[in-house]
């Protein structure tokens, strides 16, 4: 017998609406629905521990987002043709799941939890991203897990100057601003997306939107709830000694204020100075009570770091470092660095410095793309890498981590909107940025290094761009501070990590993430404002360096000429089984791709040595140069008969120079008047125009006396 499902549904706007269902699938999960937009379908599971593990005092919680091929009629393109390891856009995904919903767990929960969203359903139209955030949080909400939700995520984009939430995917290409926004009823958690250089205050009315979007979810999954009937759990994983963490906090406050005021702008440093205030209480504890209590102790401290340093900045309005609220790091930067690269440069803001290079290739290198929801390929790439010796670490490499993935993401997204229209850029470009050290914000240090790059490698991009990470400290009393530029530590002592880039003229992609009930709307846009003011300046110091792109691309950049030809031609260019494209790429060195776009023919000849690109250009325009009775070519001749010869006066084109055309004089056979591969002027005469065949003539270029022979020798 079919289970009885219970489904609840919330509105959108344009008559569309979702639905969430639950208990009729995956019922062994602690939690699990279904959330359906049009024939977009998610499965969104759940499932925690009943104890959490001896030793775990965080919240070891894991977010997996998987989009099936069969969801969308499609097998995988790889070699075992099953889904594998997840997509860079999954991992994408899964990281908007996690840094909306990872805040709202209580605090001192600390059983493993394992949340699923699976796409079973796909519909071309409806983008997943925008409700994997709301499955999740439903099949947790009617779970017996300890929540403090519910949260929703949506997308809203400006599109002609309106706001359209969760707007088709079509709709979505033609937005001007483009944001992914999660939140609770009553607050924004989390915001990432890009735009088109737009204003501070456009972006602000973006997120509001969404708010309202959001509590209407949020109440919907309030409805389920309530038809289910949900009983969280009991636990009590954390044991605390109120007492000690009272002497901990008496002994240590003063010292790590202390320490804070002292602003050393050496974060080594700063940390031997906090690390001596936990030493010397410690050393105040007999030998078994520390064995006992050090590991408690030591959270206890981190407590009064995190109260003292941010009780420093709130009433001395000066920075760990001894900055201003306002001020930025000192940078420096230059391009050039790597001879052998197409594009490099180091920017250097503080503590944080990236080294990028910029590789430019043909459609050859484009990154093929084989996902459920696209299938195609890509043509900008930018990737981001984060060594463990960046922060002076012991940490083996083992791939790339969805930490890497997302910050190379938000910076690629950054990029893109600089970027030169197909017209102007014929190139595939890579991007990599290597972060040689790293104290806060590597991300925007890779926009201002990527952008430097390009610009060295030559690249018309349309604006320099760069980005600054804000931070924000509050009280809860009405007493705030925003940061710009942030440090590490302020990253993790802050109550909000907001990333912006972008141009002089506007921001370009933002991410921002919340750890505190609430952003006051004046506390966003003095953070915007702020951000501004700070991206400016850094442009400043970047233009310092280059200011517009180079003139010409490197010498040893590869060089790209693009030509159009008629679709009929595709076919001679290539030859039979591709031996004519072969055999010019051999003959010239060059790199030569062609493709069918609307109906025509495009041909691409890549090499970094100008002549052979000349020397390819020549072969191919032969092959689609429509031959003209009257002119003269320069041919070869190619075989000999007895009633004259085959001359390919064009590349691919043969025509047949008769006996009687070759000489003023009348010749009695071919024997010795001309040899195979000889080069030899001649005349289009005729074109058969019922076989296509050509007539070609010598005599008529000689004069009309007879030939002179040379004399024989005496």
């Amino acid at each position: 017998m079919q289970p009885k499902a219970i489904t609840v549904s919330s509105p959108l706007s344009n008559g569309r609406e979702i639905t969430i269902e639950t208990g009729r699938l995956a019922k062994q999960a602690h939690g699990s629905v279904v959330v359906r937009q049009g024939n977009c379908m998610l499965l969104a599971t759940v499932v925690s521990s009943q104890d959490a593990k001896e030793g775990v005092d965080f919240l070891p919680l894991t977010v997996d987002y998987q989009e099936k091929f069969a969801a969308a009629g499609r097998i995988p393109g790889s070699f075992f043709r099953r889904e594998a390891r997840p997509t860079e856009q999954e991992i994408l995904i899964c990281r908007l799941i996690d840094r909306a919903m990872r805040p709202i767990f209580p605090s001192d929960y600390h059983a493993d939890i394992q949340i699923a969203v699976t796409l079973i359903s796909a519909d071309m139209e409806v983008s997943p991203d925008s409700l994997a955030c709301l499955a999740a949080s439903a099949a947790v909400s009617i779970s017996d897990i300890p929540f403090n939700g519910p949260v929703s995520e949506v997308r809203v984009c400006r599109i002609n100057g309106t706001f359209m939430v969760n707007p088709s995917i079509t709709e979505a290409k033609e937005a001007d601003i483009d944001l992914i926004v999660a939140g609770t009823a009553k607050d924004i958690l989390m915001v990432e997306g890009e735009c088109k250089e737009v204003d501070e205050k456009d972006m602000a009315e973006a997120i509001k939107v969404a708010q309202e979007a959001i509590k209407i979810q949020c109440q919907t999954q309030e409805d389920l709830i309530a038809k289910v009937g949900v009983t969280k759990r009991n636990y009590t994983h954390e044991t605390h000694d109120e007492e000690l963490r009272e002497r901990v906090n008496k002994a240590c406050y003063d010292g790590v204020y202390a320490a804070a005021r002292q602003c050393n702008p050496n974060k080594n440093e700063r940390k031997v100075a906090f690390k001596k205030v936990l030493e010397d209480f410690l050393a105040t504890m007999s030998e078994e009570e520390r064995a006992q209590k050090e590991k408690m102790v030591k959270t206890y401290y981190h407590d009064v770091e995190f109260d003292a340093m941010r009780d420093m900045i709130l009433k001395e309005r000066i920075r760990l470092d001894g900055r201003g609220l306002t001020d930025i790091r000192p940078i420096w930067s230059e391009i050039g660095y790597l001879p052998s690269a197409h594009g490099s440069a180091v920017f250097t803001r503080g503590e944080t410095q990236s080294l990028t290079t910029v590789t430019l290739g043909t459609k050859l290198d484009e990154q093929l793309v084989d996902q459920a929801m696209q299938k195609g390929s890509n043509n900008f790439m930018l990737h981001y890498n984060f060594p463990g010796f960046s922060t002076g670490e012991v940490k083996p490499n083992r791939g790339t981590s969805r930490r890497e993935v997302g910050h190379g993401n938000l910076a690629h997204r950054s990029i893109r909107q600089v970027l030169p229209s197909a017209d102007l850029n014929p190139y595939t470009i890579r991007i990599v940025s290597d972060i040689l050290e790293s104290n806060g914000s590597s991300s925007m240090a890779t926009v201002s290094a990527a952008s430097l790059s390009l610009m060295d490698a030559g690249i018309k991009t349309t604006a320099p761009i760069s980005g600054i990470a804000m931070g924000l400290i509050t009280d809860g009393k009405g007493n705030f501070a925003v940061l710009s530029d942030i440090l590490g530590d302020e990253d993790h002592l802050g109550d909000m990590d907001f990333k912006v880039t972008g141009t002089a003229k506007g921001i370009c992609a933002c991410q921002m993430d919340l750890k505190v009930d609430g952003l006051p709307y004046e506390i966003l846009m003095q953070a915007l404002n702020q951000a501004r003011a700070g991206r400016l300046h850094i442009l400043d110091e970047m233009n310092k360096t280059i200011s517009t792109p180079a003139e010409d691309y490197k010498p040893h950049a590869p060089r790209i000429v693009k030509l159009r030809v008629a679709k009929e031609y595709i076919g001679a260019i290539i030859g039979p089984g591709g031996k004519i494209i072969q055999e010019i790429q051999r003959v010239t060195g060059t790199t030569i791709t062609i493709e069918e776009i609307n109906n025509e023919g495009h041909v691409e000849i890549a090499s970094p040595d100008k002549a052979c690109i000349e020397a390819a250009l020549a072969r191919i325009r032969g092959i689609v140069t429509e031959p003209e009775v009257g002119e003269v070519y320069d041919g070869k001749v190619k075989t000999i008969t007895t009633f004259g010869a085959f001359v390919e006066f064009m590349p691919g084109k043969d025509g047949l120079l008769h006996i009687s055309e070759i000489s003023n004089e009348r010749l009695a056979s071919m024997d010795g008047v001309l040899k195979e591969g000889e080069s030899i002027q001649v005349k289009l005469i005729e074109i058969d125009k019922k076989t296509g065949k050509y007539r070609l003539s010598r005599k008529v270029l000689l004069t009309n006396r007879p030939e002179r022979t040379a004399p024989a020798e005496q």
